[in-house]
């Protein structure tokens, strides 16, 4: 199996998301809980809130993980062209290094529009302690760790999931089975 960070981060994210979405509500799962309605328009940041956001973005590694994505993208459209055009493989190549730089400038795109999320739900002292965090020994160790750390969970969550699903099936079964039903 092919490992791609960005992928379980995204995973990961999603996870930590639905969690505490369903810790708030207490009732339905994450699936079923609608997403939350924008009813407040977002606050302008200042200037040095956004550049603290975008030190927060870079220096905790987020900022790397959306660099991670041209590439990849960029190496499956190689693969899905040269699979059934092997013929094309020299000009794609061209092509490909010739538009990548345009591509990664659109990175910052995403950075700007994270760092004003991060405007939307940290103060400006929140911005600094977390940016101080990330710039001590710990917090430059933490960066240097998450990618191994994220190799690790993905495979301990592939186990733990398999682990889940077989016993919740037998569970459900075990409970359909005293109310009449045999799945």
């Amino acid at each position: 199996m092919f490992f791609r960070p960005t992928i379980c981060l995204a995973a990961i994210i999603l996870a930590t998301a639905a969690f505490a979405g369903e810790q708030r509500t207490g009732a339905a799962p994450a699936a079923a809980v609608a997403p939350p309605i924008a009813s407040v328009p977002p606050l302008v940041a200042s200037p040095a809130q956004l550049a603290l956001a975008r030190a927060v973005l870079v220096d905790s590694g987020v900022a790397s993980s959306f660099r991670l994505i041209i590439p990849q993208y960029l190496e499956q459209i190689a693969l899905s062209v040269t699979r059934t055009r092997p013929d094309m493989v020299p000009d794609l190549n061209l092509v490909l290094a010739a538009v990548r730089p345009e591509f990664d400038k659109k990175v910052d795109e995403m950075i700007d529009s994270a760092a004003q999320l991060y405007t939307q739900r940290f103060s400006p002292k929140e911005l600094e302690d977390v940016a101080a965090f990330f710039k001590s020994p710990s917090g430059r160790k933490y960066v240097g760790m998450l990618p191994v750390l994220m190799s690790d969970m993905f495979v301990a969550m592939q186990a733990w999931s398999q682990k889940i699903s077989v016993d919740m099936m037998s569970r459900v079964r075990e409970e359909m089975r005293q109310k009449g039903h045999e799945l």
